[in-house]
């Protein structure tokens, strides 16, 4: 395309089709016949976000000629449904158009409703969040916290925490568009550092075909490993507690540090080993079991691991803590996925290259109760913590130390 050359929408759509599909910008831009320059300077302009502007041209919305078709349906007289069946619409979506369009008097004339239909659709609109003092600083305060919870996760708990109070709503996509997109700024650009990834730019998800997975020998076990396909079935519906999955995060190539991370499959609460001097299997042993029989016996029940040379004193530690362990298939870190994605969220304290020996137990312990502290979704926005003492408090056996 030459320079100077105005690009046509339909140019733009595609670069951005591609990126949303997962491509890398110069692919993406060399697909759609631009120049990588031009796509990274649409990508970084739009904060990594698709302009709403280049959205596809759908029929999800009613054209004048079907309001004018409602109209002369309701002038004669036709149900609701009537009109819905002859324009292949929802009954629904006839019933919310009449009434957000009614007339004063009553009524509805079609070119009113298509005039107050296109002002509702005007862009841009007022950022929500720049409207609303407390919203704002209630977002800020969130993304700033300890626990550092995502978008979707402040979002979320706003219905926890003001479950009567409609003006303290906001989708996370709003939030994003605040801190990413330049013009809906809301919120201060610099608070992206405080997300999971820390990017000054939003980025798709990789396509599958882009992703790894780590295998490891397991050459010098002293037992053969129990694999997950043993594992009973109540573990795969989490409504039963006390079954954990758990793996390491390694620090730098310079130092043999690592922390030993465990999660609870049905309350998502976090547990920490202090390994500063290295991941030989001894010292994940003990380092494993060190924090796991802070927890009473019926709350554990199991451990899913990888296949890591680190976990060749399995046999050993089922027999010092009373869990049964269980190992992925080799290649699938999806079957211990609360886990994989637990390490992505430690990865905000612990980031990677970091000498992790830095970190004290005293350390982890306060990273590990920020974390069970951050609201989740598919715990109906409350926190690990808040679940695990739910737990605890119907099934008072022995206490446990402490739930962070």
């Amino acid at each position: 395309m030459k320079r100077g050359q105005q690009v046509p929408v339909v140019v733009r759509r595609e670069f951005w089709r591609w990126v949303r599909a997962g491509y890398r910008v110069p692919v993406a831009a060399a697909r759609s016949g631009v120049s990588a320059r031009s796509g990274w300077n649409w990508y970084i302009e739009c904060g990594g976000i698709p302009p709403m502007d280049l959205g596809e041209p759908t029929g999800r919305y009613l054209s004048l000629a079907e309001r004018e078709e409602i109209a002369i349906k309701l002038a004669e007289g036709e149900s609701l449904r009537a009109i819905g069946r002859a324009l292949g619409r929802p009954a629904s979506t006839i019933a919310r158009e009449v009434t957000r369009n009614r007339l004063l008097g009553g009524g509805y004339r079609a070119s009113k409703a298509q005039v107050k239909a296109e002002a509702r659709a005007s862009r841009p609109k007022p950022a929500k969040l720049a409207g609303n003092d407390r919203l704002r600083d209630y977002v800020q305060k969130q993304l700033t916290s300890k626990s550092r919870p995502s978008p979707e996760q402040i979002a979320g708990r706003l219905r926890v925490d003001f479950p009567d109070d409609e003006s303290m709503r906001v989708s996370h996509e709003t939030i994003y568009q605040s801190l990413y997109v330049q013009g809906r700024g809301a919120l201060r650009r610099e608070l992206t550092s405080a997300l999971r990834t820390g990017r000054a730019v939003r980025r798709p998800r990789r396509r599958p075909d882009q992703r790894r997975s780590r295998a490891a020998g397991r050459g010098d076990w002293l037992s053969p490993p129990v694999m997950i396909s043993e594992r009973p079935a109540e573990v795969a519906d989490r409504a039963v507690p006390g079954h954990w999955e758990g793996d390491l995060i390694l620090g730098g190539t310079a130092t043999p540090s690592a922390v030993a991370t465990l999660v609870e499959r049905s309350t998502r609460y976090v547990l920490l080993g202090h390994l500063p001097a290295g991941h030989r299997a001894e010292a994940v042993r003990d380092a494993v079991a060190a924090v796991i029989t802070t927890l009473p016996q019926h709350l554990r029940r199991s451990l899913t691991w990888d296949q890591g040379t680190e976990m060749a004193q399995h046999a050993q530690l089922r027999i010092d803590t009373g869990i049964e362990i269980y190992f992925c298939d080799p290649h699938s870190p999806w079957q211990r996925g609360t886990n994989e994605n637990t390490n992505g969220l430690l990865r905000q304290y612990l980031p990677k290259g970091s000498d992790l020996s830095a970190h004290t137990a005293a350390d982890l312990a306060e990273i590990a109760a920020a974390l069970n502290h951050r609201p989740r979704k598919t715990l109906g926005y409350r926190t690990p913590a808040e679940a695990l003492n739910e737990l605890l408090a119907s099934t008072p056996t022995s206490p446990v130390a402490t739930t962070g």
